[in-house]
């Protein structure tokens, strides 16, 4: 149980949908418990079981009602993005990270009649659990390297190739030049970068035929999300949406996309 007061605990950056609502104490961080904590919990658990131990491990829940995981340390990149986020080590790091999740995550059965979010989860389904926010806030680095995952919240049902997709969004990025620029430094050759994801996670060449559509896919899903937390009136969906160009930076975005699959395909495969 959570012990101590105000003044031993501290606040964590981060993150739009508990914005100011996370906090470190000492080695544990306390936060909202997501609607389907036990299930998630339960899974946390298994994958270090199963030898993945970058990922928070559940303690218990706080006093009121929150949700006690243990605090991993290192460094976490938030907008606007500093350089070392588009680095090729940190790029190669985030996919070696990602694999290794789901190679642990593979053994692991998973209960779909479970209440996962379906807020970012792949359309498709699955029966392996996809992280489904691997965006810079939501990976510990440690010199360089990505070290760790956090923040399960939207973890659902998936493909292992839509975990891939929607963590190419965030670390190629796939974004058009002039919706990178508001969030990332000086953006390189996003079809090399997206090969380096692929490579370092070891996508199938199966899996990489369908990627640039998929990516697509999780764009029209992340847009929707986006959308949903806008028409219900979210202060900070509503704010990030002016900020970053409103609605035609999402058409901007699609349309780029869509006009560079066959590059981003022959990216991929040659």
């Amino acid at each position: 149980m959570a012990t101590g007061g105000e003044a031993d605990r501290e606040a964590l950056a981060g993150g739009m949908a508990n914005a100011g609502a996370v906090f470190r104490r000492g080695a544990l961080v306390e936060r909202p418990a997501p609607r389907n904590a036990r299930a998630l919990h339960s899974h946390l658990l298994a994958l270090k079981e199963h030898g993945f131990d970058a990922a928070p491990t559940p303690v218990g829940p706080a006093a009121d009602g929150r949700e006690q995981l243990t605090f991993i340390p290192g460094d976490v990149a938030l907008p606007p993005f500093p350089p070392w986020v588009l680095t090729t080590t940190a790029l190669e790091s985030v996919g070696t990270l990602l694999r290794r999740l789901h190679e642990a995550g593979a053994a692991i059965a998973v209960d779909t009649d479970d209440e996962w979010p379906l807020d970012l989860a792949d359309p498709e389904g699955g029966t392996m659990l996809c992280h489904n926010d691997v965006c810079p806030d939501n990976v510990v680095f440690r010199d360089g390297r990505a070290a760790a995952l956090i923040d399960f919240d939207l973890a659902a049902p998936g493909r292992p190739v839509w975990d891939v997709a929607m963590t190419a969004r965030y670390w190629v990025p796939m974004l058009d030049p002039v919706s990178a620029a508001a969030l990332y430094p000086a953006v390189s050759d996003a079809p090399a970068r997206l090969r380096i994801l692929a490579d370092s996670y070891g996508l199938s060449a199966r899996e990489r035929a369908g990627l640039p559509g998929v990516i697509e896919q999780a764009t029209e899903v992340c847009r929707a999300f986006v959308s949903r937390r806008v028409a219900d009136g979210e202060p900070v969906y509503v704010q990030a949406l002016a900020d970053r160009g409103g609605w035609e930076r999402w058409d901007r975005m699609q349309t780029w996309l869509a006009d560079h699959r066959e590059t981003f395909a022959a990216a991929l495969l040659d």
